[in-house]
């Protein structure tokens, strides 16, 4: 019966994550410890590969929709490989985080998170609607950051924070998406996050493999259901209302922030 209940929880958060890009660690990673009872630091590792092969396949189909803006996923993934190598090697040479440095980025990634809740839901009730879709030239203006070194930046703290808890390739990456390149269309936005954290958690979590902190059987059990999820949700997204996406995106940030600041 459990078996049954990894597969279905992996068709929900590959779904969610299709139409949002948010879910594999802020909402896989809770359900496996507090549903299923997985050990936290198995959790962690464990979802950082389902991330990586469930996301693999959700850029594989928005690939084929043209909606990733490869420019962006360049620009994250040269500031959040390096950093994520860099926090495996200290891991590996110190073994676990000190549980004190650990509270506090839990910490303060959950504010965070709760403040992006609140500026997400008050765009879905109060803001205009994005275009669903760009021109060539509008494209190429709204895929410029007001400075090249933004992303790199951005994308090596969201590395560090991925690979430490593996909260944060989704939540804060639509974040820092939505700020950093206002103009880009949600879709785009979506799809940009889901392309960039497939290398970043494959690399993490290999990372994790090494370590032992990973459970092959589970991880399985759980891609047996999010990779025709992610497949459903990204094929739905366009045809989704934005103020939608856009709700269910911040009960989706409320919820991981809350459980990062009271857990």
């Amino acid at each position: 019966m459990h078996d049954f209940g990894f597969v279905i929880a992996g068709f929900f958060v590959g779904t969610v994550i299709g139409l949002t890009g948010v879910g594999g660690g802020s909402l896989m990673t809770p359900l496996l410890i507090f549903f299923f009872g997985v050990k936290p630091h198995m959790a962690v590792g464990t979802d950082l590969l389902f991330a990586a092969f469930t996301k693999l396949g959700g850029t594989a189909s928005l690939a084929r929709q043209r909606l990733v803006p490869w420019r962006v996923v360049g620009q994250l993934c040269a500031g959040s490989i390096p950093a994520s190598l860099i926090t495996l090697a200290v891991l590996h040479r110190v073994g676990a985080a000190s549980p004190a440095v650990q509270a506090v980025m839990t910490t303060t990634l959950g504010v965070a998170l709760l403040l992006t809740a609140a500026a997400t839901f008050y765009k879905a009730v109060r803001g205009k609607q994005l275009p669903r879709s760009v021109n060539a030239t509008e494209l190429d203006q709204a895929t410029r950051a007001r400075h090249w070194s933004l992303p790199v930046l951005f994308g090596a703290v969201i590395g560090t924070l991925v690979t430490l808890t593996s909260v944060g390739a989704g939540a804060i990456g639509v974040t820092v998406l939505l700020i950093l390149f206002p103009l880009l269309p949600l879709p785009r936005i979506v799809a940009a996050d889901i392309a960039y954290a497939v290398p970043l958690t494959l690399v993490a979590g290999l990372g994790h493999a090494s370590l032992g902190s990973v459970d092959w059987p589970l991880l399985t059990k759980l891609l047996a259901g999010s990779l025709p999820g992610i497949w459903l949700g990204s094929r739905l997204m366009k045809h989704t209302p934005e103020r939608l996406i856009r709700s269910i995106l911040s009960v989706l940030l409320a919820w991981a922030g809350t459980k990062l600041v009271f857990i």
